[in-house]
């Protein structure tokens, strides 16, 4: 590792705070960037000499604001920005900077540069791309490998992205009440799609994808910092713990999905299951039940298990119908279905997700679940046609494969 490594480390930690910061300075995303950029090469320069400053962050946020402005005189052919040695100094030339932003600023900051990037007439992949750049900070040629696309097609992305958003004109004032738990809620089913996009995925792309699955997490930790006592928060953050905890035994060595009831417990990160656990129990505390501490609760009941065989599924049969009335969907269902197998037989399993054939005839788990319940039920002609259709529809050849493993299974 280089001696200096620790200066990225510094960066990352301290970036979302100073975007947030130059992004209500500038009122402009590439300004705000650019100014950062300049910011982080004269930290490489100077930090090594003299060492990190008091508060990254506010050294960060004055010399992009320089660098800003910088870039303006010399437009106008004005005074240049003050050497690096005066800018660098280790006296406390940020501390004006550090007594004038206080932490409920960066809050809101930091909530305004998320919710610009979660802006509701982007697509999805639009502002998860956009969120990763410019929250995380990762390098544009890193989202590509995770979405599988070209590097030049990612920077459109990005482009488009940023010039949707210059032509909305979204303001840039501090969120009242309201218009907070708004945006809150926005953004943190921006993190689950971050989160969900590394998560499905298969071994080959795992070293790709991981990173989205790493920068969600840390980014619902920094949501959960900005309001600690908001329970949904604490929710989803609880939920992507618990389901990365049980990331080195999702597939075999030859990259075959391993169901939930064939992982080796002992692959699974048992320091991120307490953290998940301990936020699980807190975020409940609250009495102010919500879909992401539900979907908690139950990535909870597993992890808590001892083996797959001593799974309170009745439990979280009843988890899953709570949700099924929060957050009606016909994927719920489809989950709640797969717990009332284990509980109470396949047999109703399958009456309950007859209904769900003609909106989820396009969906690989649908048609793979079904099949499984007509396998148990020794009707394997009917399983064998329902994994046919899984397999048309399998998202990755892992997905593919182990639907195959299924078929061998049958009865001939």
């Amino acid at each position: 590792m280089n001696q200096h490594d620790w200066i990225g480390t510094v960066i990352a930690a301290a970036r979302p705070k100073a975007m947030a910061a130059l992004l209500r300075y500038f009122g402009d995303l590439d300004a705000a960037e650019e100014a950062f950029q300049e910011a982080c090469l004269r930290a490489l320069n100077a930090w090594p000499k003299n060492g990190p400053p008091r508060d990254a962050a506010a050294w960060l946020i004055m010399v992009s604001r320089n660098a800003g402005i910088d870039s303006v005189r010399k437009q106008s052919r004005m005074t240049p920005l003050p050497s690096d040695d005066l800018i660098s100094d280790l006296s406390d030339t940020e501390a004006a900077e550090v007594e004038r932003l206080d932490d409920a600023g960066y809050r809101d900051d930091i909530l305004r540069l998320l919710f610009v990037c979660c802006h509701p007439d982007l697509p999805s992949t639009q502002q998860i791309a956009l969120a990763l750049r410019i929250v995380s900070g990762l390098k544009v040629s890193q989202i590509a490998r995770a979405f599988l696309v070209s590097e030049a097609a990612m920077e459109q992305r990005i482009t488009r992205a940023k010039s949707k958003i210059a032509g909305a004109h979204v303001p840039f004032d501090a969120p009242g009440a309201v218009e907070r738990t708004e945006r809150l809620a926005t953004v943190a089913a921006m993190i689950y799609l971050v989160f969900n996009e590394g998560y499905t995925t298969n071994v080959a792309e795992q070293g790709a994808k991981a990173p989205l699955c790493e920068e969600a997490i840390r980014l619902s930790r920094l949501l959960l910092s900005l309001f600690p006592a908001e329970p949904e928060i604490m929710g989803l953050t609880a939920l992507i713990l618990l389901q990365h905890a049980r990331s080195a035994a999702r597939f075999d060595a030859d990259g075959i999905v391993v169901l939930l009831e064939d992982q080796d417990r002992t692959k699974w990160d048992r320091r991120m299951i307490a953290e998940g656990l301990a936020l699980v129990d807190k975020s409940l505390r609250h009495q102010r039940p919500g879909s992401y501490q539900v979907q908690a609760a139950v990535a909870a009941l597993h992890a808590r298990a001892p083996s797959f065989a001593e799974t309170d599924w009745a439990q979280i049969d009843s988890l899953y119908g709570i949700l099924e009335r929060m957050q009606p969907s016909p994927v719920v269902t489809l989950n709640r279905a797969v717990a009332v197998a284990k509980s109470r037989g396949a047999a109703e399993a399958l009456l309950m997700i007859e209904p769900l054939e003609d909106k989820l005839n396009g969906y690989f788990y649908f048609h793979g679940a079904r099949g499984a319940f007509l396998m148990e039920l020794g009707r394997s002609e009917e399983a064998r046609i329902a994994f046919d259709r899984a397999i048309a529809l399998a998202n990755t050849p892992a997905e593919a494969a182990h639907i195959r493993n299924q078929i061998d299974r049958l009865a001939p």
